[in-house]
């Protein structure tokens, strides 16, 4: 018998809860770590330690399932099919294999540079947005841009078509949330067509394997007779673009907006940037499915029975974290889970930090202490963050 229903607790369908689960994050947390929620028809970790074993579990799988039949969503379900996010061993220990690999060329250390660039000519344009009040949107002038901007470098994505990459990740990245619409997974279908064709175009002129950027890289890559495949390999960029513009933004914007509330002196932008995205998770939620019956805390997980680790309820548990509602930019130890954990855990974590760290320190040495003067969240759960985030400098 299920004792507790989350939903009960927890009720996603209330634009005050989205805005802030906390509360009722620690409320679910208190009465059942993992718990029925009926709304949903999944079970929901919200302790760390019940969510790191969610992760880590290998009983539990990323189980891709097509969205539809019909040919046009064709794309779209290979794209996550062949990704190294919807895949489990044995097909995912190869191909992160192979995109280890190619990724481990330099391509991080390289970009150092060139981020510290596209930060400074950012916090020029923002100075050129100045609202009459003083203010400018830090979302739509720098966390925004930066990340596609950082990718398309990674990829040498050509100059001329850079614009069509936000929307394409903006488009698909609704497809993720609970309360989609048919209109907006329409939308993720069509923009999953155009940027996979893109990409494999792309990746053809390519071959050559003489350029520096990862694509090339990709390309190229092998191990023994093994390479990837031309789907693996376009599914490896668009989910390069989609998950690290989305993390970026979304980090930065809340982490930003917790550290400004909280007064604190922001000190060193490596533990400030881990205590950004701990504080307000940029992904709430990671689903994973049953392969066998597992227990996850004192609940079994049947066979075929979907779980979720709710991150952002994870990295505010009180067992691991003091004072977790606080944010303490010099926070250590600070064990989040805001990349995930386990075989999943994110291969572009790296390449995020470097970004955050980068642009909030240049953010924070331009202008010194910020206020906000208004703020909008945008009215998701799973991909958490603000639509935008107008600052000024203090007076």
């Amino acid at each position: 018998m299920i004792a507790t229903d989350a939903a009960e607790l927890l009720d996603l369908s209330d634009p005050d809860v989205v805005a802030d689960p906390y509360p009722a994050f620690e409320a679910l947390r208190a009465e059942a770590p993992v718990a029925w929620y009926s709304g949903l028809g999944i079970w929901v970790a919200t302790s760390h330690a019940a969510c790191s074993q969610v992760l880590r579990e290998r009983a539990l799988g990323r189980i891709f399932r097509p969205r539809e039949p019909e040919r046009e969503w064709e794309t779209f379900n290979w794209l996550h099919a062949d990704s190294i996010l919807d895949s489990e061993p044995p097909k995912h220990t190869r191909l992160r294999r192979l995109v280890q690999s190619a990724f481990s060329r330099g391509h991080v250390s390289r970009l150092g540079p060139r981020i510290e660039q596209l930060t400074a000519g950012l916090l020029d344009d923002c100075a050129a947005h100045l609202a009459a009040d003083g203010s400018f949107d830090v979302i739509a002038n720098l966390a925004e841009p930066l990340p596609v901007l950082v990718i398309a470098e990674l990829l040498g994505w050509p100059e001329a078509d850079r614009h069509l990459l936000r929307p394409w990740s903006q488009a698909i990245v609704k497809m993720y949330e609970l309360n989609r619409t048919p209109e907006q997974e329409a939308e993720a279908v069509a923009a999953s067509a155009e940027f996979a064709a893109y990409v494999e175009n792309l990746a053809a002129e390519r071959v050559s394997g003489t350029g520096d950027d990862l694509l090339s890289d990709l390309v190229a890559v092998r191990d023994g007779s093994d390479r990837l495949s031309t789907h693996e390999l376009v599914a490896t960029a668009v989910l390069l673009l989609n998950a690290g513009h989305e993390a970026s933004v979304n980090g930065f914007g809340n982490g930003l907006a917790s550290l400004l509330a909280s007064g604190a002196e922001p000190g060193a932008p490596e533990p400030l940037v881990e205590e950004m995205l701990r504080h307000d998770s940029p992904l709430q939620l990671f689903e994973r499915t049953a392969t066998r019956d597992v227990t996850i805390g004192d609940v079994t997980v049947a066979e075929g029975q979907k779980i979720a680790a709710l991150l952002g309820a994870a990295n505010r548990d009180p067992a691991v974290f003091d004072a977790p509602d606080e944010f303490r930019p010099d926070r250590d130890p600070n064990p989040h889970l805001a990349f995930g954990a386990g075989i999943h855990f994110c291969i572009g974590a790296p390449l995020a930090r470097l970004e955050m760290q980068t642009s909030v320190a240049a953010l924070l040495a331009r202008y010194g202490r910020l206020e906000v003067v208004d703020a909008v969240r945008r009215p998701t759960f799973v991909l958490r963050g603000y639509e935008r985030l107008a600052l000024r400098p203090a007076r």
